[in-house]
């Protein structure tokens, strides 16, 4: 029988070559679902990520040009390799209509063996 306690300890897969922070997640908001879709789709065939999720609508509450905004925006979250992240902040500045889009990386630092050898191949 295994050990219960292995059962509630974190993965600490690695990336096929190396460790596991060699992955990012990258997300961005857009005010559609339509352009959400789109930079998402644009993605994925440049390869510059293995997977986007579009999340359903939420809402946004900001100061843009010295006034408080609230706006309903879509986020994506995009799966990559740390080695394809310029790439795909290039992408996204180009492809994104806001003046200052939302881009932000969270390493990741942990993941299954076999979804980030997924990422590694989907982004090479």
């Amino acid at each position: 029988m295994a050990d219960p306690t292995a059962l509630n300890e974190p993965s600490a897969a690695s990336a096929p070559d190396g460790p596991a922070a060699r992955f990012l997640t990258v997300m961005t908001t857009t005010d559609s679902e339509q352009k959400a879709e789109r930079l998402a789709r644009g993605a994925i065939e440049g390869r510059l990520a293995a997977c986007a999720q579009i999340s359903a609508p939420v809402t946004s509450v900001f100061r843009w040009d010295g006034a408080v905004e609230t706006n309903q925006e879509w986020q994506v979250l995009f799966k990559t390799a740390s080695a394809r992240y310029a790439a795909l902040e290039a992408y996204l500045l180009d492809a994104h209509d806001y003046e200052t889009p939302e881009i932000i990386a969270t390493p990741v630092t942990h993941g299954g063996a076999g979804y980030l050898a997924w990422v590694a191949e989907e982004t090479s």
